[in-house]
């Protein structure tokens, strides 16, 4: 099997992916990156057997290019064309249509992607979320505050909470146009504000059938985390997610990827319970999740969810695992400064949760402070009984404080 892998940038988790598709018996593992080659033979522990370095690795001319290259080195048909980054899945359906390579093409692709085509599509659908409008101009924009307060306000094709904010009124809508002025060419996208606890539903469809999800629980949600940095932002993965209090969401998540055109993949969908018990999506990601998820899935079901996809995008199978353990993880955010200072609490938290941490990163004096709310480090842990994965966590946030300089 001919797979060929594109790694804009060498990032740790796009590393771990590829590095476990060239790991997969029968597979010749051709890289796509910006990076030089001799870097990610390195990163890549010599799994890589043919490698094109492109400019712009979001470019699909310049993707096509480099996938022909490997395909001529190989002497056969590029059979795979993979990436785990939100921001490449457009492209990458570009060049699997033009080359004729089996994976989502760009109809599909661009259903995740442009987050206003997604909301039509589920609305259509019947599918609950977000009550939405895309605005090219600012009359446009207020009209829609003068029908929904409070909102959000985001790029449409956004990911991880990035240029989203929370908008409570006119003033705030037009003080946001000020600095994102919508276009023809720039439109903005507007949504409800949704109240409610925030969620994610990951899922795996195979052959257009889904075949396992996993339910986890955000505390708070990210944009709430974005908007107020001293919130270190907490991940719970339940043991049992398989009670009748989920039933929605797995109806409606799997009538979302059904609409969306998810054929085989491991997507990411976040989701609202509102107080009144009823669900709505927010948005999915048609690719791993992020936010060290996947190690969190690996830990709660003694899989190794990297593999996992790998053998899913390449061989289309995918065995469901079961789910053995409650796990959550705390991301450390640090709090003014440009670096990391100092690190308060590790030695408490090693002497008082050292049994239940199966993981952590803890940030680095010198380190450079995030931009994303994720922040500098993180902590995972792991119990058998959610409620003591629940109890540790808040420990770990009492005790663990990242200072900054």
């Amino acid at each position: 099997m001919n797979v060929v892998f594109v790694v804009p940038y060498a990032m740790e988790t796009t590393l771990r992916f590829a590095r476990r598709t060239g790991e997969l018996p029968g597979v010749r593992l051709g890289v796509i990156s910006q990076e030089p080659g001799e870097v990610l033979m390195r990163e890549l522990n010599g799994k890589m057997q043919a490698f094109e370095r492109v400019d712009d690795a979001l470019d699909p001319d310049q993707l096509q290019r480099a996938a022909r290259n490997i395909a001529s080195h190989f002497g056969g048909k590029v059979e795979r064309l993979l990436g785990v980054l939100e921001q490449l899945q457009e492209p990458l359906a570009v060049v699997r249509e033009r080359l004729k390579i089996r994976g989502m093409d760009l109809a599909e692709a661009r259903n995740f992607r442009d987050k206003a085509r997604m909301k039509d599509a589920l609305r259509a659908g019947g599918v609950p979320c977000a009550r939405h409008r895309l605005c090219r101009t600012q009359d446009e924009a207020f009209a829609f505050a003068r029908e929904v307060l409070p909102l959000v306000a985001k790029p449409p094709d956004g990911a991880g909470a990035r240029n989203t904010q929370r908008l409570d009124s006119r003033d705030q809508l037009a003080a946001w146009m000020q600095s994102f002025p919508p276009s023809a060419a720039q439109p903005l996208l507007l949504e409800e504000f949704v109240q409610g606890k925030e969620h994610s539903f990951d899922s795996v469809m195979l052959h257009g059938k889904l075949v396992w999800s996993s339910i986890s629980e955000y505390t708070p949600g990210p944009l709430e985390v974005m908007e107020n940095p001293w919130i270190q932002w907490c991940v719970v993965l339940p043991r049992r997610v398989d009670g009748d209090q989920y039933d929605p969401i797995r109806r409606e998540g799997q009538r979302a990827l059904e609409v969306l055109g998810m054929h085989t993949g491991l997507s990411h969908m976040e989701w609202f319970r509102r107080a009144d018990g009823s669900i709505a999506i927010s948005e999915v990601g048609a690719r791993p999740p992020g936010a060290q998820f996947t190690t969190l899935l690996s830990f709660a079901h003694d899989l190794d969810f990297y593999r996992a996809w790998s053998e899913l995008m390449v061989n289309e199978t995918f065995a469901p695992p079961v789910r053995n353990w409650a796990v959550g993880a705390v991301f450390l955010r640090g709090q003014g400064g440009a670096r990391v200072d100092k690190v308060h609490g590790v030695e408490r938290v090693q002497k008082e949760l050292g049994e239940l941490v199966v993981q952590a990163r803890i940030p680095r004096p010198g380190q450079p402070k995030s931009e994303s709310y994720e922040g500098e480090g993180y902590v995972i842990v792991r119990h058998a009984e959610t409620e003591v994965v629940r109890t540790a966590l808040n420990r770990v946030l009492e005790l663990i404080q990242v200072e900054m300089a």
